[in-house]
Parts: C-alpha cells; structure tokens; sequence
C-alpha cells in the first residue's frame, strides 16, 4: 500500500472524477486506474463505484477513506514533529475557538505563539459542541477550546479546563422585557438560541426547571455570535450572552441586559484534544499558551475590560490546570457545561 494510493481515494472522493483526480495529483488517468484497482484487489473490496452523478465510493470506500485521511493527518504531524525537534519548524496547527474563547483569551495566545514559532502556520476556526468533538476524533482540529458539557464527553478525549465566565440574558434596547428581575417573568418570552441545544446560550435549561417553570419558547437559532449581533437590535427577542461579549459590543449595537436577580450559572472554558495521539511539539506550545492566558484572564482583572487589547508578549508562565480525561469531573448540579 502506497501514500499516493490513500490520496487517490481522498481525491476520489472529493471530486468524484478520475481525469480530476488525475490533474490534481499530477499523474495520467491510466496510472490512477491502476493504482485504485491494486488498492481494491489488496483489500478484497471494491472501493469505488460508478454512478450516474460520474465516481463515488462505496461504502467500504468510505469507511477506508476516513481511516486514510487520519493516517496522512498523523504522517503530517510526524514530520512537523520532527522538524520542530531539528529547530526547522514547520507545519500547522489547527485549532478550533468557541465565540468566548476567541474573544477573551485567543488574541493574546495567539499572538505569543506567532512570535515563539513564526514559521508555524495557525489554522483556527470556530468550532461548537458536539461537531469539535468529532473535528477533534477526525484529526481535523488538534485542539478545541469552548464550553463542554463534562459528564459527556468521550473517554478517547483529553478535557482542561481553563477558566470561568458569565453569561446574562440580553435584548434589544426598549424591549417590554428590558427591565425584568426573574426569570419567572420571562416564561412567556421568544428566544433567540445562540450554539448548540443544551449549551450554553440554550435558554431550555436547569435554571427553570428548578423555578418549577415552563420551559422557554426558542423562536430562532443561532450559530453565530455576530450574526446575533446584527439580529437582536431589529427582533422581539432575548437571549444569553457572555458578559464579557456583551460588555464588549452590545452597548454600541443597542442591546441591554437584563437586570436579573436570579443567578446564571457560571461557564466553564475547557481544551480538548485527543487521548490516542500526542500532541506535536507546536501543538503542545499553542496548548501552554492558551492555557497561560487563561491563568493570566482569571488572575489579572484588567484583561477583561472590554477596551483591554492584545499587548505586549512578556507575560511570565503561569501554572496550568492538570490536564485530565472528563473521568473525575463533576458538574455542580446547575449546568451541564461545567
């Protein structure tokens, strides 16, 4: 089995076309039959099938396409690994970011690693609960940084949390609702759901179920915090927000929060990566620096000012949470996402 016979089914799949395969990978058409053919007759299986939409793969073509894509993803990390080891770094480093670990902690980080391995490429993109979990398992994100929901997370993952934050209830500025101290007296609200069902900026939560309440009326979902930045002004809706996020940009956008008396639970930020692989040198480095700023977050009040921006990269190392898998870590009760 050879390296390029792998790519040739990535290919394959990508495209659906062999003459495209062929171009992309810079051989002739016939050579490419060959190789897919030999790749077939060493599994014992047909891997690829024609169909009237031109060339797809089977179902075992699949399933091997998948385990291929991760074995090439590991060979790439090898050799940044080894590269950093000889001082020539190279490679990249993906990492996934919830909206609130991009805002509070990733300037910062992100700007330490450049200047610590500026031949490295970073590759970040935003990633929510549960689809970073499975970008992390694929190989496609080293490392994820949001809320996670503990008690559920997979074995084959590796959780550090990182720190805590608030999230309040928010809507546009002159809202019937703007001034409401309980939560009782949103029973009757519509809601906007910003992320996943049961996260954070899930309103259908413990929170009113414990005020023996209904649960809240989700008009519309969201994914995207600046997206929903754009929305609230204009809409009759509320919804949950970091406080550092709305502190940030919901006063100029023309949004208010709430004044609650009823106490959100707070959120807790975790790193996760995967169990069965270590992490690259740069990986690795990219993880100190994450979880360096977040000590730096948690212990230095002024990195939470809204105005506070990225400055200079001489902050001292600060000691990490004990990295751990999600065995032994116990919610409080109030939010899945501890």
């Amino acid at each position: 089995m050879r390296l390029q016979q792998l790519h040739l089914l990535l290919s394959i799949a990508e495209t659906g076309n062999l003459r495209a395969s062929a171009e992309a990978l810079h051989v002739t058409q016939p050579a490419l039959t060959k190789a897919l053919k030999q790749l077939e007759e060493e599994l014992g299986t047909t891997l690829a099938v024609r169909g009237p939409k031109g060339l797809r793969l089977s179902p075992a073509g699949e399933l091997f396409a998948a385990r291929a894509a991760s074995a090439l993803r590991e060979l790439e990390r090898a050799r940044a690994e080894v590269a950093a080891f000889g001082g020539n770094a190279v490679g990249l480093v993906s990492v996934g970011l919830s909206p609130a670990a991009a805002m509070l902690i990733a300037p910062r980080a992100l700007a330490r690693f450049a200047t610590r391995w500026p031949e490295v490429q970073v590759r970040v993109i935003d990633a929510l609960y549960p689809r970073s979990l499975a970008q992390v398992r694929a190989g496609e994100l080293d490392i994820t940084v949001g809320p996670l929901p503990i008690a559920s997370v997979p074995a084959d993952i590796v959780v550090r949390p990182l720190f805590d934050y608030d999230h309040i209830i928010v809507t546009r500025r002159g809202h019937p609702l703007a001034g409401k101290r309980r939560l009782a007296d949103l029973s009757g609200a519509s809601w906007v759901r910003i992320g996943p069902a049961g996260g954070p900026g899930d309103p259908a939560r413990r929170e009113f179920e414990a005020l023996g309440l209904t649960s809240p009326k989700v008009q519309m979902q969201c994914e995207s915090f600046s997206t929903l930045l754009s929305l609230m002004p204009s809409i009759d809706m509320i919804g949950i927000m970091p406080r550092g996020f709305f502190e940030r940009y919901g006063p100029r956008e023309g949004l208010v929060k709430l004044p609650l008396e009823d106490v959100l639970p707070r959120i807790t930020i975790c790193a996760a990566w995967r169990a069965d692989t270590a992490l690259t040198l740069p990986a690795q480095r990219m993880l100190d620096a994450l979880s360096d700023e977040s000590a730096a977050y948690v212990h230095q009040p002024a990195r939470r000012s809204p105005a506070s921006q990225p400055a200079g990269l001489g902050l001292a190392r600060a000691s990490s949470p004990k990295s751990r898998s999600h065995q032994g870590f116990q919610g409080d009760g109030k939010s899945p996402f501890r």
